[in-house]
């Protein structure tokens, strides 16, 4: 290798990896994928040079979110036949659990659709829980710009449950979708930690299955008592919502492809709203504002550890707290005098 130039995954520069992006090459996208999940040297460069090839294009970021067990893998593949079989290129963004033992995403969706994974036309990658510096729900956005810059016209999102953090990354969707399953325990349980405010289409999976038909009742009521409430009683409801979105319920059995048709409708009808509304443009520009300040955030955080002495006080105070002559909150505040201090020096590259 040549000294004093950086190489990254697989000795490959990230010039090459961006001339590879642009020329199509699928190990130059999976590389480029592994330097913005690692957030390896380069990553923010190559981030920045496809930033003008998103969101200019008719690219769909679907979330697809559920309790364990609920099919969400094989509804996803149900997806990909379909929209392949439109001729349209999917990837897939699978967020598995972490492995304890090599902190590698644990699942391997890349297996469990095995009928599409070897399609030139679908790209599936496994992203690990355990998430970078900036957080798992930016990490994930970034993987899917990467993919979106390349071509891919549906992005779909799975997460491996329903907890915060899948809510957060199904929520960097333009569209998400809730995969409830009857046996799933009280559905009404099932639709809280603010599932009811972020899913946009339910879909209730194995519906062959007792107790399909009084979980989609619940879900409706709920969706119902969710309207009544925003928009104040059922006196103003029509008029306030005329040109609100309507979250389906949908039914499926995706094991048997039954019922995924009438869901990528209503994918396709909710995407198309998004646009006609204005709330496209809307969305996307509330992203790039969270994702400035998470950038920002990031980068401060790992100069205040990487570049002061915070790391050297902390470990010279440890001492002091553990013996409880001090508190967590006295050393941080004098690590942010350090930092204070240092940032008039000279503040974050």
């Amino acid at each position: 290798m040549t000294p004093g130039v950086r190489y990254l995954t697989g000795g490959m520069r990230t010039d090459d990896i961006l001339t590879g992006l642009e020329g199509g090459d699928t190990a130059a996208l999976a590389r480029a994928i592994s330097l913005v999940e690692n957030q390896r040297d380069g990553f923010e460069r190559v981030l920045s040079q496809l930033h003008s090839r998103v969101g200019r294009g008719a690219t769909h970021r679907i979330g697809i979110t559920g309790p364990p067990g609920a099919g969400k893998s094989t509804l996803t593949e149900r997806l990909i036949q379909h929209y392949r079989a439109r001729g349209l290129k999917v990837a897939v963004v699978a967020v598995d659990p972490t492995s304890p033992f090599t902190g590698g995403a644990l699942l391997g969706d890349r297996i469990r659709m095995e009928s599409v994974s070897l399609d030139p036309g679908v790209f599936i990658r496994s992203m690990a829980t355990r998430g970078a510096q900036g957080g798992l729900a930016t990490t994930t956005e970034e993987v899917a710009d990467v993919l979106e810059a390349f071509g891919f016209d549906r992005i779909l999102i799975e997460t491996v449950g329903v907890g915060q953090t899948e809510l957060d990354v199904a929520a960097t969707a333009e569209t998400t979708v809730l995969v409830l399953v009857p046996e799933s325990g009280d559905g009404i349980q099932t639709l809280k930690a603010g599932v009811m405010e972020i899913a946009e289409v339910y879909v209730i999976n194995k519906s062959d299955r007792p107790g399909a038909d009084k979980l989609k009742q619940e879900v409706e009521v709920m969706l119902g008592i969710r309207r009544g409430a925003v928009t104040g009683g059922k006196g103003r409801q029509r008029a306030v919502t005329a040109d609100a979105w309507d979250a389906p319920v949908l039914m499926t059995v995706a094991s048997k492809g039954e019922g995924v048709a009438e869901l990528v409708t209503a994918l396709d009808q909710h995407h198309a709203y998004l646009a006609g509304s204005g709330k496209l443009a809307e969305r996307r520009a509330r992203r790039l504002a969270a994702r400035t300040r998470a950038v920002v955030n990031r980068a401060v955080r790992q100069w205040v550890w990487d570049e002061t002495r915070a790391e050297e006080l902390l470990a010279q105070r440890l001492a002091d707290v553990t013996g409880g002559r001090r508190s967590p909150y006295d050393v941080a505040e004098e690590i942010l005098d350090q930092v204070r201090a240092a940032a008039g020096r000279g503040a974050p590259e």
